[in-house]
Parts: C-alpha cells; sequence; structure tokens
C-alpha cells in the first residue's frame, strides 16, 4: 500500500482539504511552497503512461478539484499545478 492509499483508508492522518468520491487533496507534511495541496485519485492511476481513455472523467476531475481548492484557500493570485508520475512501478 502507498502512503497515498494509507491516507485515504485513514491509517495515515492527513489535513484533508477537500475530499470528493474519486479523489482527496491534503496539505503536503513537507510543503515546498507556502501553500502546498496535494491531490490524488482514489483509484490508482501509477502513471500517466499508463492513463486510458476511461481515465479521462478522473483525470478532468483532479484539475477542476485544483481549481476548487484555491478557491477554498482564497488563492486569488494563481496557483501552480505539478503532476507526477511514480515511474518505478
Amino acid at each position: 500500500m502507498t502512503i497515498f492509499e494509507k491516507i485515504i483508508a485513514r491509517e495515515i492522518p492527513a489535513d484533508i482539504v477537500l475530499e470528493k468520491e474519486n479523489l482527496i487533496a491534503f496539505r503536503d507534511v513537507n510543503p515546498q511552497a507556502p501553500v502546498h495541496v496535494l491531490i490524488v485519485p482514489k483509484r490508482v492511476v501509477p502513471r500517466l503512461l499508463d492513463a486510458k481513455s476511461g481515465d479521462r472523467e478522473l483525470l478532468g476531475d483532479l484539475l477542476l478539484a485544483a481549481a476548487e481548492v484555491a478557491k477554498k484557500l482564497d488563492l486569488k493570485s494563481g496557483f501552480r499545478v505539478v503532476t507526477f508520475s511514480d515511474s518505478d512501478r
């Protein structure tokens, strides 16, 4: 089980900012910016290279969640979205 799966299963505590049926957003415990929120899907998509057409809605929901989190946290000056794809799987 990955650390993200453990957070989703509530085996590891997290400061959850947003949760939906298919994703969860929480503050990073080692932030690299003043506001650093991770948004992860509840269904594992190991790498973007492995994404299928059936993942289209989930991937779109992740981006829409970024905008929702930004509004919720009042990030009026903008925000940055960084994607990470685990190449070790």
